[in-house]
């Protein structure tokens, strides 16, 4: 069969399978890559190119291999390394470019995985009738050409990004078994995703017999009027594990502190109604909102007054375009505001503050001095236990590339003995991949022991995966028009 018959997406092997560009999720401006990005995509083709011909062979079918992933980290590390000597690095036999078991021994590892961010949209939504005229929010991913509704018009193309996509990229072209559904800030009548969209989209992988493979947030924003108040509704009527926030966001474009008038009674709802966890969006600063409600330094002070309140601090401050290094309390920003913040608050490592990956190892995968650093500091100061894995995708894709990577990557041993970070050892990835939420979103025994590996959903994976054809593209905006236009999404 031809890999044309065989595979419908890509099938001249033209992407990576670690996709190393300029995406985002839409809450910051694309940042263009470095010649030494470019370098580390053009090496890794050439790579692939000679091995899949050693291994006899085409390209796509190397590529969708796990030696495929395993040349294309090699290739980083290469690239990366004629720079000077890199803080971290993908560790992986070299001999894992053609050897599929050493490969798949580095690369597939069954750790139970639990996305605490992921994001859908609805692509028929009232938002999407709330566009201001031409937008055309989300149009970068149109070079998904097994998407029969890619090159629909108007607004069509946004097909590619409804629900089968959506279950295809998380739950079958990746090793994710949990995922949690969130939000994006927007005023109540321009939200990609209602909750009741969410809930809709929960149903469908219930109806898999996907049993309790995803988990809701509530959206609340209580600077905009009826947010507030929407939290019962939102407690009766769907079963929200986590509250998520967005401080710097509002519809006069002002932001707040957590422990601002409305910020705390967002927060006393909360513990009213008996859901104690608030994910709260830190960092990846967007657009013109308040730039200093975007930082951390609110978060010790409510995780201090609040000692029962859960405080999830998603993207962990980061900021995309700033590179982070060993910590430094005098910048206001990124993760060492955060430590900052639990330093003068007297919040220990592994006490009520946790901090989540999503969007931030993304970026991180292609800087690995700065992902040692970022790595290193929120171990030592926020907790081994207290580190959350997330992915904001669908945004960026499938996420398996995001899994695989982290599964490798290791901190060089210069700076693990300089500064006291971790060793990345299969017990600490273990929980940042799924143990440490286990403390935050609740899943049933029951669930964990049988559900998980003997659901319609881990069966379908099992088959799919003889004859996987994963896409290897990101949706999100890649360039700043693209991000503009997924901006005037008609907030």
């Amino acid at each position: 069969m031809s890999d044309r018959a065989r595979f419908r997406n890509d099938p001249d092997g033209k992407r990576l399978p670690i996709k190393l560009d300029s995406t985002t999720n839409g809450e910051f401006a694309p940042i263009p890559l470095a010649p030494v990005h470019h370098h580390a995509r053009s090496r890794a083709f050439d790579a692939a190119t000679r091995n899949a011909k050693r291994l006899g062979l085409s390209r796509r079918a190397f590529l969708v291999s796990a030696c495929g992933s395993a040349t294309t980290l090699l290739a980083m590390n290469a690239a990366y390394a004629t720079t000077g000597r890199p803080g971290g690095y993908y560790e992986l036999p070299m001999l894992a470019a053609l050897d599929k078991d050493l490969a798949h021994s580095a690369l597939d590892r069954h750790e139970f995985i639990f996305d605490v961010q992921g994001h859908f949209v609805n692509p028929t939504g009232a938002w999407t009738r709330a566009l201001p005229a031409g937008a055309q929010p989300l149009k970068g991913f149109t070079d998904l050409k097994g998407c029969t509704a890619a090159s629909a018009a108007g607004l069509g193309y946004l097909q590619c990004l409804g629900s089968d996509a959506f279950v295809k990229d998380i739950f079958l072209d990746s090793d994710t078994e949990l995922i949690v559904l969130s939000f994006v800030p927007s005023t109540r009548k321009g939200e990609p995703l209602t909750i009741e969209e969410a809930a809709a989209t929960a149903a469908i992988v219930e109806r898999l017999a996907g049993t309790h493979r995803m988990f809701l947030h509530g959206r609340v924003n209580p600077n905009q009027a009826g947010d507030l108040e929407g939290m019962d509704e939102l407690a009766a009527r769907y079963k929200i594990s986590a509250w998520k926030t967005y401080t710097q966001w509002g519809p006069d474009a002002k932001g707040f502190f957590l422990d601002d008038d409305v910020g705390l009674a967002m927060i006393e709802k909360a513990r009213k109604l008996g859901i104690r966890n608030i994910a709260v969006h830190k960092g990846l600063p967007f657009g013109p909102e308040s730039y200093v409600h975007s930082t951390c330094v609110d978060v010790g002070r409510v995780a201090r007054r609040y000692p029962d309140v859960n405080f999830l601090v998603y993207h962990s401050g980061f900021v995309a375009g700033k590179s982070e290094g060993a910590y430094d309390p005098t910048r206001s920003d990124g993760i060492d505001a955060l430590i900052t913040s639990l330093h003068d608050n007297n919040i220990k490592p592994g006490a009520n503050v946790y901090a989540e990956l999503g969007s931030t190892w993304r970026f991180l995968m292609r800087d690995p001095t700065a992902a040692a650093h970022a790595l290193g500091k929120l171990f030592v100061h926020v907790g081994e236990g207290n580190v959350l894995w997330g992915t904001d995708s669908i945004w960026y894709g499938s996420p398996q590339d995001q899994i695989q990577a982290f599964r490798t990557f290791q901190i060089a041993d210069e700076l693990i003995a300089q500064y006291g970070y971790p060793k990345m050892t299969s017990a600490l990835r273990g929980k940042v991949f799924g143990k440490n939420a286990l403390a935050i979103y609740k899943v049933a025994p029951e669930v964990l022991k049988k559900h998980l590996g003997a659901d319609s959903v881990a069966h379908e994976r099992l088959s799919y995966r003889e004859r996987a054809d994963p896409t290897f593209v990101s949706y999100g905006p890649k360039t700043r028009r693209e991000f503009l236009n997924l901006r005037a999404r008609g907030g």
